[in-house]
């Protein structure tokens, strides 16, 4: 069918006018011939004018037009392509992707929003800067100014049902602060300190979005919703714990711009790219037929965070590094979904960096383990149904002790809905033997068995559904977390290509081997996204994942890996973890608070550097080592030599004890002891 769409007037939110004519579409792909349809927008001060001479020309026709006029509802549909203006006094955001919505105009000086019909003349002698953007975040409030978080740059990763699903590839902040030039000098100084923290959600990583789809819902989920909720906008739908710009999007929804209310969310989505040929692409042929196999992680945003500055759960049960993995596969129309979680162990517990490469589990508030516990997997029944945790700790040292603390918790929480199980992975399977999973499978798979999965048919009927959930944990949740899940996906979607009639009775995707070779990339770089995100490295053990062995170049990554987790760790976490609460929203700015006298400086805090201690205690060692060389020509050098040699260790004892104050620590939130 041949449209004409003509954009008539530059901007405005007025119906469309639709016209359907009886001059026949000439083109040969479809029968019978199909009248023409033209959508033009047009204010309505000039439709009457307009739609008079369009009427005339149409009806040069012999056969004579057929007009009449219908309203589309554009309300809930999303801008996709958009042009920002930045006026001096003002930034003003311009729909371009054909649509007829009004205009945003952002001020500023305040930062209030409202949209507008008409486009605003430029007064100044230069020009606006002017750049294509694809979505509006939403926006920060610091002390007096605010700042509007924009997408300027997006990469395509796939289709999914349909629709294509963009991840965001380059934020920028725009400044809405003008007003701080009339403010105190004290109040610009913390403006300027919380707004260079806003440069880390410039660098945010694995932040995806859909114009059409709700990303935040498993396949499941969303099949189960009713009509009325289908209709309602996509940020209405979302599940806020995975809505990562749930807390920036408030101002935009109070001041219901819903065409610029775009949900994000934060994880990894590796899809099938059917108009692209990308690194994640997994489409397999089994015999005859094509296999797509798609794997969404959803990170959950009540106790985002980093690996050290984020531990264990909160007072309402809401647990760390909480990831939502959803494995789908589509083939002969059938859609097939199994969701599996992770989370940190559900304890009041923390790991506080302080320069050891393993610093010590503490436990907090004990007395409240029980309570928190049981918040915690009961949420996780009314979410998921039933619960299998599995916990992968080991059972010596301090993995051990915590070990033994959440399986204390769990005797008074299990039922018929929740169960657990411990597996000492690194005991069992040690540092290459991870076929011995197998062992665990065994243990688990009358649950899976009983709580199956979620299946569609050709015509989208739900012919299975999920009825429970595996729950995982190690320490951080990373590395032996998603070897482990990967085995549990691997052994379900074989259950699924045999109830779809692709796979034998006794055929696995071992026997296929370009099949088994995409979907352990598939997983490999699923966790090591997650990983990323959490400690700033990729997994590791992401070798086994993904070669399905160990290999001397996967150990040498992991030793480098580890290093690279314990530097950032120390040195670079506590400002990122600042960085998380602010545009997370949990921590907010109060003008009261933020702005009341500091604490009297002179503490050891403030003298504390770990480069100046390094410093001293290398000198100290060359002195006392050029000491000791000229003892023999001058016997008071000895004592020199010790002198300097007791400053050197007497330094690195001190920096040892007191190694919390010489790291990198978030200063919005405290740590809890």
């Amino acid at each position: 069918m041949l449209s004409l769409g003509l954009l008539c007037a530059r901007r405005s939110d007025q119906p469309y006018l639709s016209f359907r004519s009886n001059i026949l579409d000439p083109s040969p792909y479809h029968s019978p011939p199909l009248p023409l349809r033209f959508f033009i927008n047009i204010p309505s001060r000039r439709q009457p004018q307009f739609l008079s001479r369009l009427t005339r020309l149409l009806c040069k026709n012999r056969r004579g037009p057929e007009v009449r006029m219908e309203k589309v509802d554009s309300m809930h549909k999303l801008h996709t392509r958009m042009r920002l203006w930045e006026f001096p006094d003002q930034y003003v955001v311009e729909p371009t992707d054909g649509s007829s919505g009004s205009c945003l105009a952002i001020s500023r000086v305040d930062g209030s929003m409202n949209l507008i019909d008409e486009f605003p003349h430029n007064n100044s002698v230069r020009a606006p800067k002017i750049q294509t953007i694809f979505g509006v975040i939403g926006v920060l409030k610091l002390l007096a100014g605010l700042y509007v978080l924009v997408i300027t740059g997006r990469e395509q990763v796939g289709c999914y049902v349909g629709h294509p699903i963009y991840k965001v590839s380059n934020l920028k902040i725009l400044p809405c602060d003008h007003s701080l030039k009339n403010s105190p000098a004290d109040q610009k100084k913390m403006e300027t300190e919380f707004s260079v923290l806003l440069n880390a959600a410039e660098r945010t990583s694995g932040l995806y979005f859909s114009y059409d789809v709700n990303l935040t819902l498993g396949a499941q989920r969303v099949h189960d919703l009713g009509d009325e909720s289908k209709q309602l906008p996509l940020w209405r739908q979302a599940d806020p714990r995975f809505l990562w710009n749930n807390y920036l999007l408030e101002m935009l929804i109070d001041s219901k711009l819903d065409p610029y209310l775009l949900p994000v969310v934060q994880g990894n989505i590796l899809l099938y790219l059917d108009c692209l040929s990308g690194f994640h692409n997994f489409q397999a042929a089994i015999g005859k037929d094509i296999i797509d196999v798609s794997l969404i992680a959803r990170r959950c945003t009540r106790r985002t965070g980093t690996r050290m500055w984020r531990r264990g759960a909160d007072s309402d049960g809401y647990v760390a590094n909480f990831v939502e993995t959803e494995q789908i596969v589509q083939a002969n129309g059938h859609t097939a979904s199994f969701v599996q979680v992770r989370g940190s162990i559900p304890l009041l517990w923390e790991q506080i960096v302080d320069l050891t490469y393993k610093p010590k589990f503490e436990i907090v508030r004990p007395e409240e383990t029980p309570s928190v516990a049981e918040r915690h997997f009961f949420d996780l029944r009314k979410r998921y149904g039933s619960v299998m945790a599995v916990d992968l700790v080991n059972q010596h040292g301090g993995e051990g002790r915590l070990s033994e603390k959440f399986a204390n918790a769990m005797q008074h929480i299990i039922s018929d809905d929740i169960r657990y199980l411990h597996f000492d992975f690194h005991r069992i399977c040690g540092h290459i033997h991870f076929e011995r999973l197998s062992i665990l499978y065994d243990q688990v798979a009358d649950f899976l068995k009983k709580n199956g999965y979620f299946l569609s048919n050709e015509k989208g009927e739900k012919v299975e559904q999920q009825l429970g959930v595996v729950r995982t944990n190690c320490i951080d949740c990373l590395d032996r977390t998603n070897v482990t899940q990967s085995m549990i996906g691997r052994k379900l979607l074989e259950r699924q290509l045999q109830r779809m009639g692709l796979f034998n009775a006794d055929e696995t995707i071992s026997t296929h081997p370009h099949f088994d070779e995409s979907f352990k990339l598939l997983w490999a770089n699923h966790g090591d996204d997650i990983s990323i995100q959490y400690s700033g490295t990729p997994a590791l053990k992401g070798d086994f994942v993904r070669f399905g062995k160990r290999t001397v170049e996967g150990i040498v990554k992991d030793g480098w890996n580890a290093l690279a987790r314990y530097y950032l760790n120390n040195f670079c976490d506590g400002t990122k973890q600042d960085a998380i609460d602010l545009l997370q929203g949990h921590y907010i700015i109060s003008l009261s608070r933020d702005m009341t006298p500091p604490p009297q400086k002179g503490k050891l805090e403030d003298f504390a550097s770990l480069p100046l201690a390094l410093v001293i205690v290398l000198v100290g060692l060359l002195f006392a080592t050029i000491s000791l060389r000229q003892v023999r020509t001058d016997f008071r050098n000895l004592f020199f030599s010790i002198i300097w040699a007791g400053l050197s260790l007497g330094i690195a004892a001190f920096v040892r004890a007191n190694g919390r104050i010489f790291c990198n620590r978030p200063r919005l939130h405290k740590p809890r002891c």
